[in-house]
């Protein structure tokens, strides 16, 4: 399934977003997606998972996720304690148009650029340090009035300063010093966009390590280490990720869907979806509806 293209409402002629302290619905969460601003969230209460360019990562409270532009992305709050979080999107236009020279404007997204570069979107800074971004969050949140005086240049400013935080709080955590090489192999790389074109076809362990060159306990280890999570549950999860787009937006019968998403059978789809969401695809369904969903994303 093609990820989502999503477009911002601006409340400001800033390319700049503040999504403040909003607590997380499992219901509303858009699928997969991307954006071409640079995104942070801070966490501040709650759990959940946010999978970002193929890998999944835990939330908790005190978490930094560093989100550049247009990186794949979704989140997925906990059902009965749903992660409570501030996201800031940026476009980095209004870095570079604000510096005096190409680095500068490099020192302050630097954060963004090794994110990228060694697919670490985490970051758990010190507790006296998470305190200061949040600060920071909430220097944005005072200053955000549209009709305020000087408000652009204000939250402009406000905004430099969390990154400059950021920077000095999370990028020590990306030394080769403190966390080896992050470098994935290429086989990994190739087998991940393998399975992302053929997710509802048969995937099985011993064809994808032979596709890639690499032998079956290889490709385990590795698999696990990078993405947290075994190759069967990583590809179970992405179907049903899937499944639960088609649900809340699509009138299809379950028994459809869950052959359309790569499910062998209905019993193996109904205890996989129970597994993840717990509760059953049609009251999933019907809770959705109960809240004025489905919704059809901004495309």
């Amino acid at each position: 399934m093609k990820p989502l293209r999503k477009r911002f409402d601006r409340e400001f002629a800033l390319p700049m977003l503040l999504d403040y302290k909003d607590t997380k619905s499992p219901l509303r969460e858009l699928p997969d997606h991307h954006h071409e601003w640079h995104e942070f969230v801070y966490v501040y209460e709650g759990k959940g998972t946010f999978f970002i360019d193929q890998t999944f990562y835990e939330m908790r409270p005190g978490d930094v996720i560093i989100i550049p532009g247009n990186t794949v992305h979704r989140a997925f709050p906990d059902k009965d304690d749903p992660v409570t979080s501030s996201a800031v999107f940026f476009g980095p236009e209004l870095i570079r148009s604000r510096a005096r020279t190409h680095a500068e404007a490099d020192a302050y997204l630097k954060l963004f650029e090794t994110a990228k570069q060694r697919k670490q979107y985490r970051y758990v800074p010190a507790r006296e340090y998470a305190d200061i971004l949040e600060r920071d969050i909430d220097a944005l949140r005072a200053e955000w009035q549209p009709d305020r005086p000087d408000g652009e240049q204000a939250l402009s400013l406000l905004l430099h300063l969390a990154l400059l935080h950021l920077n000095r709080y999370c990028l020590p955590q990306s030394l080769p010093s403190s966390t080896g090489s992050s470098s994935a192999p290429a086989w990994l790389g190739e087998a991940l966009a393998y399975i992302d074109s053929e997710l509802f076809s048969r995937l099985e362990l011993n064809a994808l390590s032979e596709r890639v060159a690499v032998s079956p306990a290889h490709f385990s280890r590795v698999f696990k280490q990078r993405l947290g999570m075994n190759l069967t549950d990583y590809i179970s999860t992405k179907r049903i990720f899937a499944a639960r787009d088609r649900l809340l937006q699509t009138g299809d019968k379950v028994e459809r869907i869950a052959l359309d998403c790569g499910f062998d059978s209905l019993p193996h789809f109904y205890r996989t979806f129970k597994k993840h969401t717990r509760t059953t695809p049609s009251a999933y369904r019907r809770r959705a509806r109960e809240q004025g969903l489905p919704f059809t994303p901004e495309r």
